[in-house]
């Protein structure tokens, strides 16, 4: 059904597609400007919407900046507060955003920040934290800041030249915009990718002689975790009653690695950043154990008495990740 309605909504696609060219060629142009920072920016980002692993990636970047001191600045999707907002030991999941909150949970040293407005956000920050480096956590399509540095992510399973226009497709901005990224990181690849299925990859998304085309995995813990002292391995799960409760927009390669070994349960899938209802949660909460993702585990926290979580890291081959290492570290 969900697929006929997107085959049914294509004029409104093509309607999308032509106000996204329109306002890339003025910014192209200069009719729209970009502002530039003396602070040294990273943005991340995709062009589809959802699902290609960027807060993995800003924690990525967040461990390879230790020692540096490093801001956070992120729209806060579906948070209750307005405007800008620095993170506290005190603030809340709803004013934050359940990505910005886990961020702040698991880094307590990061400056965390939201504002929908870029620039203000930006400024906000240099002047009360004073970075030496601002990570800008899906940003790459504000073209309204021009960051040192651009990361653009893209799904093995769906990759961006493969895609059209919302709401047909996935493609929140144009295809020829990745030619703005500095890297571009092919994410949730098979451990088995050969070098020539790289090269492939690499061809079909035409990377320019500027720009690398890096490939990671998603790694997911042996452990699960209560956020709290219970712990236990992933192995564990096998034989118990088990309800995976899933908010995100690609619950597919967690549901594939739990299939892989041999642990059953019963998914209840919902959209992107959830909220869940206490009818809802009345569902699943009777089940032996509720394993979710750590994203929706802050949504669900304090909620449920048998609810874990695991934890996921994109991981790079030795090569891939000195070469996004040393490209980080330049700018900064």
């Amino acid at each position: 059904m969900q697929q006929l309605l997107r085959k049914i909504a294509f004029p409104f696609s093509l309607i999308y597609a032509l106000v996204v060219h329109l306002r890339n060629a003025l910014y192209d142009v200069g009719i729209f400007t970009s502002a530039s920072y003396g602070t040294p920016t990273i943005c991340v980002g995709n062009l589809s919407v959802g699902g290609t692993g960027k807060t993995p990636m800003t924690e990525y970047l967040i461990r390879m900046l230790q020692g540096q001191r490093v801001a956070v600045l992120s729209r806060g999707y579906k948070r209750k507060s307005e405007g800008f907002l620095l993170a506290t030991p005190h603030t809340g999941v709803l004013d934050l955003g359940d990505e910005p909150y886990q961020l702040k949970k698991k880094f307590p040293e990061v400056a965390v920040a939201v504002d929908a407005d870029r620039r203000n956000g930006i400024a906000q920050l240099e002047e009360y934290v004073r970075p030496e480096v601002i990570i800008l956590d899906d940003a790459f399509q504000h073209r309204r800041v021009k960051p040192a540095f651009s990361i653009l992510l893209t799904m093995h399973s769906a990759l961006f030249v493969d895609d059209w226009y919302l709401p047909t497709g996935n493609l929140r901005d144009a295809k020829k915009e990745a030619q703005r990224a500095d890297v571009i990181i092919v994410t949730k690849c098979p451990a088995s990718l050969s070098s020539a299925e790289r090269e492939q990859i690499a061809k079909r998304l035409r990377a320019n002689a500027n720009q690398k085309v890096l490939f990671a995995t998603l790694e997911y813990h042996n452990e699960v975790t209560d956020g709290g002292q219970q712990r236990m391995e992933l192995l564990e799960l096998k034989g118990k009653q088990l309800a995976l409760v899933t908010g995100i927009a690609s619950p597919e390669p967690l549901v594939t690695h739990l299939n892989s070994m041999g642990i059953q349960f019963e998914h209840f899938e919902y959209g992107d950043h959830h909220h869940f209802t206490d009818k809802e949660i009345q569902q699943f909460k009777d089940h032996e154990v509720v394993l979710t993702t750590e994203k929706d585990f802050v949504r669900l926290e304090g909620r449920l008495k048998n609810l874990f979580y695991v934890q996921i890291a994109h991981s790079f081959d030795a090569k891939d990740r000195a070469i996004l290492e040393k490209m980080v570290k330049n700018v900064v």
